[in-house]
């Protein structure tokens, strides 16, 4: 007998709403629904797919905050090349209130 992930993620969505956990669904692979739980320091990926496997991919901060001048090296290591990089540069000056 096939089993599927259906149930599984029901069971889950459920729990989630009755510990009164936030959560968002989304579709980035074939055949699986996304689950992203964030909590404070944490966020979880947990994904049911079809045929009723779930992996779950854990991200934990270290508790370091830093300043907006990192935003800068969001930018350098993840833009997209040559087309999209003037548009995020633009958009990265924030204005200054001093």
């Amino acid at each position: 007998m096939k089993s599927h992930g259906f149930g599984k993620l029901v069971n889950f969505l459920n729990q989630l709403e009755q510990e009164r956990i936030n959560y968002t669904l989304a579709h980035h692979r074939d055949e699986t629904i996304m689950v992203s739980v964030a909590v404070p320091g944490e966020r979880w990926e947990v994904e049911f797919f079809e045929d009723g496997l779930v992996e779950v991919e854990r991200f934990t901060s270290r508790g370091e905050i830093t300043g907006e001048e990192v935003l800068s090296e969001l930018f350098s290591l993840y833009s997209e090349p040559e087309g999209n990089s003037a548009e995020f540069s633009q958009n990265t000056k924030l204005a200054s209130t001093t």
